[in-house]
């Protein structure tokens, strides 16, 4: 074999090392996207979760008699009345104090609220 010849197959090895290496390389790049698309998405989530959480945790209200009142919260198996907002505790109070049924009007006033409107409901004492 001549001097040519080998360096002629010597140089064929780096052109196929090169062009191996080049799809390798793009193999990486196509990963590396795709991480980067991964770890965006998972920011994101748990971008969501926290606000999930947060929105979960703060208290929800309502209005009623043109009053915002906060919901019943969920109570576990051993209720404490201290997890009540305080208007939930008056009412309790108002109940518990009275001598036999109570009717929303006489609540309503026990608490200031405006009770113009109210229908015949009644609540039982012994809460």
């Amino acid at each position: 074999m001549s001097e040519l010849e080998r360096i002629t197959a010597r140089r064929s090895e780096p052109d196929a090392l090169a062009e191996d290496l080049g799809k390798r390389l793009g193999k990486v790049a196509a990963e590396r996207k795709e991480l980067v698309v991964a770890e965006r998405v998972l920011h994101r989530l748990a971008e969501q979760d926290s606000a999930e959480a947060e929105a979960a945790a703060a208290p929800v209200k309502a209005q009623v008699a043109g009053r915002a009142v906060l919901p019943i919260p969920h109570r576990g198996d051993a209720p404490d009345e201290s997890a009540l907002p305080d208007d939930y505790r008056k009412i309790l109070a108002v109940v518990r104090t009275a001598d036999g049924p109570v009717r929303v009007r006489a609540v309503g006033e026990e608490l200031g609220l405006e009770v113009g409107g109210f229908k015949v409901l009644v609540l039982v004492g012994g809460v």
